[in-house]
């Protein structure tokens, strides 16, 4: 039990995690289908559905206990680790199987992404299944594995849009095995292809569900999103490749590729001459994989470099997960260059050895002293649930509402953790309804979005709400950044 409740509050516990327990809840205790997934940052639409009942099952078995769910992400997160080392020993052998399984095992970037409740926190495992099963399918010529490759494909894209990148890429690679056989083999292969598409496209009846119910709300969004050009205007096309190329090879290393400037050009520039050389350098079967994971990961700067234009900037809201699903192919590329020192003959035998030894352990060396803390920032849920036992005691079983500050961000981290303690507590991100009267208000407020949290903000609100007169009878902080007010009506 102490080892569930230190992986829960390793993992931030904010919006998202609140938003994606309340959905869960509602989908195993109430039987509510989901038809869209969490909201997207990038436009008024969603991600797929299948997040949530990939996650189902966890959340039932936990009883709502958002440390099962993270239990599972966990486990995806450690299945991916076996995925990449697998496949790296089978293409190049033991050594880049070593070098990819303990790069990525210790990877800051993997480990912060297997602990904590997010849609795109899945998409490494998805995409690492997905390609070791076409590879898998292209070497042992059953075309059968072609469809586990969709699978991993069709998760991916569900729980992130981004995740088409990866589509065309492993449709060429299909393309490819098809043209090289005859005959049967030629027909099983495009058939599984066909298969494997059809699979892709029911893991989108939800969505069409909703469009239908909707008017086409989610395709009216996205149009208009592209048609207004995305999000705000970034640098240069050239720049913003060049950085976003950097950023997404970094990731996976190092990290945040600002968080640490010159370590992050360093071992993304050194994993692509490492990557080119193996390109030139590598056997069969190395060699089709390699030039495979170059030619998607160029492919994937342009779509990301051009087409993201958020991917070109910092902000304090993590972005870096939404290009995990290369994650993979990055450490295999390491992985596979690694091997491919460790095997040089003659003269470079003793150097060879001594740079594959060099750049995993000045990776490993790296992440290991930049680990994500054992406890979030924020407490993780565990601080939630706290603070929401401390507002039920105020509250004493009287109804209420909660609100955000800002409207646009819903309470909903701490709106699940009172539904858990059995607060009657409403929710009401942008606001009280004009016609609320309500026992309890309690005002959540957000500093890296409000000024004068714990002031004037909080007053403001309270001080609009129709009803009875609302007195402030707490006010605390549960998380650096955080304010949290409770506002009584008065009288008995």
């Amino acid at each position: 039990m102490t080892l569930v409740h230190d992986l829960l509050a390793r993992g931030t516990w904010d919006t998202d995690q609140g938003h994606d327990m309340l959905v869960l809840r509602a989908l195993v205790a109430d039987g509510r289908l989901p038809l869209l997934g969490p909201p997207t940052s990038i436009g008024d639409f969603h991600h797929g559905a299948l997040y949530y009942y990939l996650l189902a099952p966890a959340a039932f078995l936990g009883g709502g206990d958002p440390s099962a769910v993270v239990a599972e992400i966990a486990l995806l997160g450690v299945t991916a680790v076996a995925l990449v080392a697998g496949l790296a020993r089978r293409l190049a052998g033991p050594a880049a199987g070593v070098a990819a399984g303990i790069v990525i095992a210790v990877s800051g970037s993997a480990v912060d992404e297997s602990t904590f409740i997010w849609n795109p926190n899945l998409i490494a495992f998805s995409s690492a299944l997905a390609v070791a099963a076409a590879w898998h399918a292209w070497s042992t010529g059953r075309a059968r594995w072609w469809i586990v490759a969709a699978a991993g494909q069709a998760i991916t894209m569900q729980c992130h849009v981004l995740g088409w990148t990866l589509l065309p890429p492993l449709g060429a690679w299909l393309v490819v095995d098809a043209r090289r056989r005859t005959g049967g083999e030629r027909r099983r292969v495009l058939a599984a292809g066909l298969g494997g598409l059809l699979l892709i496209a029911a893991t989108y009846v939800p969505l069409v569900a909703s469009e239908l119910q909707t008017g086409f709300h989610e395709t009216r969004a996205a149009i208009a999103f592209l048609a207004g050009g995305g999000q705000a205007t970034a640098p240069d096309p050239l720049l913003r490749i060049v950085f976003v190329s950097l950023r997404i090879v970094a990731w996976p290393l190092t990290g945040l590729l600002t968080a640490a400037l010159a370590a992050g050009v360093f071992a993304a520039v050194g994993a692509l001459a490492l990557v080119a050389w193996r390109v030139r350098a590598a056997t069969p079967p190395e060699r089709t994989l390699v030039r495979w994971i170059a030619a998607t990961i160029a492919w994937s700067w342009l779509v990301l470099g051009l087409g993201v234009s958020s991917l070109a900037s910092v902000t304090p809201l993590p972005v870096d997960h939404y290009h995990a699903f290369l994650d993979p192919l990055v450490v295999l590329g390491v992985g596979f260059s690694a091997a491919g020192l460790w095997h040089l003959v003659g003269r470079a035998r003793v150097p060879g050895r001594l740079g594959a030894v060099a750049v995993v352990a000045a990776l490993v060396a790296w992440n290991v002293t930049h680990q994500p803390p054992s406890v979030a920032p924020d407490g993780g849920y565990p601080a939630a649930l706290a603070a929401a036992g401390r507002i039920a005691g105020l509250v004493d079983g009287r109804g209420g509402r909660i609100v955000s500050l800002p409207p646009f961000k819903a309470p909903d981290a701490y709106v699940y953790p009172l539904v858990r303690v059995g607060a009657s507590i409403s929710s009401f991100p942008a606001g009280l309804p004009d016609a609320a009267s309500p026992g309890a208000l309690i005002v959540l407020c957000d500093d890296l979005f409000v000024a004068d949290c714990g002031g004037p903000a909080e007053d403001a609100v309270a001080a609009a709400g129709p009803g009875s007169e609302l007195a402030l009878a707490d006010r605390f902080r549960p998380a650096p950044g955080r304010t949290i007010s409770v506002y009584l009506a008065a009288g008995p």
